[in-house]
């Protein structure tokens, strides 16, 4: 008996201390986050029923109510039915600096290429790498040219950004206007400037007291997207305007305005969308396909429909094949957020299949790799039936440039110089006044850091 019972007792002993072993020591899968069935796993927003709201901010770039209903609001809240996605709407005209320091915190910023750099400076975005990690976010599926900018955009490795949809140009043009003058449609096959600068000064004209305007080549900020021509030299901090490149752009843009008819009342010489779509006065325009995709189809909506049509965007003669810059619009999440986590996996959700098909399908492309989400370009939305949606990746877009820091704040000088040489000044002068309040300006921002 007494030897049945030191056996009962050492059994119970070895048992109690395999009991302690396991508690001291979980296993890998346990402990390893990466893997399923992880006991500490990262928290799962689909599994919680804790009510959450994540705030969305667009920092720059257009984005309709419309479109962040059905692209981020709808589908992370049929993803996650307790988290709901509200936009803030901050007054028109508020900077990135502004709406930062006055103390309010999105969870999900929204951004494009006219405003990284600027949203970077203010250190708002969080690393997005370790949340990566944490949830097994595969970024090869991402576009590598959309990923390579992204990742370009830290010099310390960190991931700001992770790439929303590539936002690319085309050739805008008003039916009614060619038909009114009895001019041929652009052609399906991407004219060169000079092409396209011939066919704008057939249209341009007076009549019946209104000024039509062939063509606005979006000044030389807008052409010089065609080379992905970055302003400031990334070493040395110096203007590159006076490069062979750039003055090859300002005498596209001097042969634009020279066109008779061009400048208008007032000296003016910049005709963009509201000329487009509301005076219907602008007879075509190279711009951002989400810059007017959208817009348009709110104005259709509201029964003001446009009869227009889209071409491959013009270039250069020796750039023939190739569009312009592809825009990255980005989504980070903000440092302060309370709910990194959450306002994480819904970007994932928001970059998987089934949402970037509703991208496409409804006028944005696609920020993955998947050739058949852009066979679907446009196919829900009402403003696209029957346009030439094809000509969208007619020509192949080129990567965007990594902008200097202080981009944003030099291209007033563009601008100045554009504004001068429509009033008659010569190319060399405006460049070189411009590279000259450039290079102090860029001096002047430096000393301010």
């Amino acid at each position: 008996m007494k030897f049945k019972h030191s056996i009962t007792v050492a059994l119970i002993f070895i048992l109690l201390i395999l009991s302690a072993c396991s508690k001291e020591a979980p296993t890998a899968a346990a402990t390893d986050p990466a893997k399923p069935g992880a006991s500490s796993a990262p928290k799962d927003a689909a599994a919680s029923t804790e009510p959450i709201t994540l705030k969305f901010y667009n920092s720059s770039g257009t984005f309709t109510n419309t479109e962040f209903k059905t692209f981020i609001a709808d589908p992370v809240n049929k993803k996650f039915p307790n988290i709901k996605v509200e936009r803030i709407e901050p007054p028109t005209g508020t900077t990135p600096e502004d709406f930062f320091s006055s103390g309010q915190i999105p969870d999900i910023i929204y951004s494009s290429s006219s405003s990284h750099r600027k949203v970077i400076s203010l250190g708002v975005l969080l690393d997005l790498n370790e949340y990566v990690k944490k949830y097994n976010f595969d970024l090869t599926r991402i576009k590598p040219e959309m990923l390579s900018y992204a990742k370009e955009l830290s010099n310390k490795g960190e991931l700001l950004e992770l790439p929303f949809n590539s936002n690319q140009h085309i050739l805008y043009y008003n039916k009614d206007i060619f038909d009114k003058f009895g001019v041929p449609y652009p052609s399906d096959t991407q004219m060169t400037w000079e092409q396209a600068l011939e066919l704008g000064r057939q249209l341009t004209r007076t009549e019946n007291g209104v000024n039509y305007i062939g063509i606005d080549a979006e000044g030389p900020i807008g052409i010089a997207k065609n080379l992905a021509l970055p302003v400031i030299d990334p070493k040395t901090g110096k203007s590159l305007l006076s490069t062979p490149d750039w003055v090859r752009v300002f005498n596209i843009a001097k042969q634009n305005y020279e066109i008779p008819g061009y400048i208008g009342k007032a000296d003016k010489y910049v005709y963009g969308r509201d000329e487009f779509m509301k005076d219907r006065n602008l007879a075509m325009r190279p711009t951002w396909l989400a810059n007017m995709v959208g817009p348009l189809e709110e104005l259709r909506q509201q029964g003001l429909e446009v009869n227009w049509d889209i071409a491959p965007v013009p270039t250069f003669s020796d750039q023939l094949g190739k569009s312009r810059e592809a825009q990255n619009h980005t989504l980070s999440v903000f440092t302060k957020s309370t709910h990194k986590d959450e306002a994480f996996q819904a970007i994932a959700h928001i970059l998987s299949d089934d949402t970037q098909r509703i991208l496409s399908r409804n006028g944005r492309v696609p920020a993955i790799i998947n050739p058949e989400l852009e066979k679907e370009y446009g196919a829900d939305l009402p403003v696209l039936k029957g346009k030439k949606v094809q000509n969208v990746f007619a020509v192949k877009p080129i990567q965007e440039h990594t902008s200097h820091q202080f981009e944003l704040d030099i291209n007033k000088f563009v601008t100045e110089a554009a504004a001068g040489i429509a009033k008659g000044t010569d190319v060399n002068t405006a460049i070189r006044k411009a590279s000259e309040s450039i290079d102090k300006e860029v001096e002047r921002l430096q000393k301010n850091q």
